[in-house]
């Protein structure tokens, strides 16, 4: 009787969970649409200047108002979304991949390349990350492309970490000493056996990270190491604002709700895939 019920309570909790996940998926989706077709929907020209329209309040011509060169911020709020979110994934992308190749070849092989690599990635670890993201932003110059390689260099080591410690579990396991007796090279070994196993923590982490380095990315173009003006950008969007916040609020604040809505909105889509991919959902073994 109890074991009908726990099998009863893990499929509510799966279908609940998998209904989470539709949801998230589906408003990720309209989420990276509205980012893709942002130039074709925009009410105005995102970077054209009319001083007399300077710091209008929200309206109904302006719904995010205007700022301080009179253009309209909710088309810059649309235009901006495509550098911010694109450029968060593809920073996200380039540190998952590199770091699960690094730390799956690293657990595999051993040895001096790993003891170099780990202690590297002691190093970037051993600093706060947006401070050493800061000084080598500041070396490269401004540029989105430069704030998103000195954020690339301080954050693989995690995606190493969790590959490399994973990996080395499963160098132990019997299914690979069966592999290995079946005449499975080392490298197909990985691709077909180590690789399909760690994806699913690595999936996760790179969920979760997205609101992080989406903020990251923010906080160097409000300082001056992302992207640049006149570039719509949420981040330097914000930037160009902060003197007037007391007194033209939705200059700040528009951007500020954009990047808030789509942190949550990633956050909340990382959490149910940790969810839909932890056994205890009653799917994942």
């Amino acid at each position: 009787m109890n074991e009908t019920v726990t099998v009863r309570v893990q499929k509510v909790r799966k279908n609940r969970v998998k209904a989470r996940l539709v949801f998230f998926l589906i408003l990720t989706g309209l989420l990276l649409l509205l980012a893709v077709f942002a130039d074709r929907i925009v009410p105005h020209d995102p970077y054209a200047q009319d001083l007399g329209q300077s710091l209008l309040p929200p309206s109904g011509d302006h719904l995010m108002g205007t700022d301080r060169y009179g253009r309209d911020l909710f088309s810059r709020v649309l235009v901006g979304a495509r550098t911010s979110i694109f450029s968060t994934l593809a920073l996200v992308g380039a540190i998952s991949v590199f770091g699960t190749v690094t730390g799956t070849l690293c657990g595999w092989y051993g040895g001096a390349p790993d003891s170099v690599v780990m202690r590297i990635s002691d190093v970037c670890l051993a600093f706060p990350g947006l401070v050493f993201a800061l000084a080598i932003a500041a070396l490269l110059g401004g540029g989105v492309g430069n704030a998103v390689l000195a954020l690339a260099v301080i954050s693989w080591p995690k995606y190493a970490r969790v590959a490399r410690s994973r990996t080395l579990a499963l160098k132990a396991a019997p299914f690979l000493a069966a592999a290995r007796l079946s005449g499975c090279t080392s490298a197909q070994m990985i691709l077909r056996h180590i690789l399909p196993n760690i994806l699913g923590p690595i999936l996760v982490t790179a969920m979760l990270d997205i609101g992080t380095m989406m903020m990251e990315l923010a906080g160097l173009s409000f300082l001056g190491l992302g992207a640049q003006p006149p570039t719509a950008e949420w981040g330097n969007m914000m930037s160009g604002g902060r003197s007037m916040l007391q007194t033209y609020p939705w200059v700040v604040l528009s951007p500020g709700l954009a990047i808030f809505l789509t942190v949550v909105i990633f956050n909340l889509l990382g959490d149910t895939v940790r969810d839909f991919l932890d056994p205890k959902t009653g799917r994942a073994g």
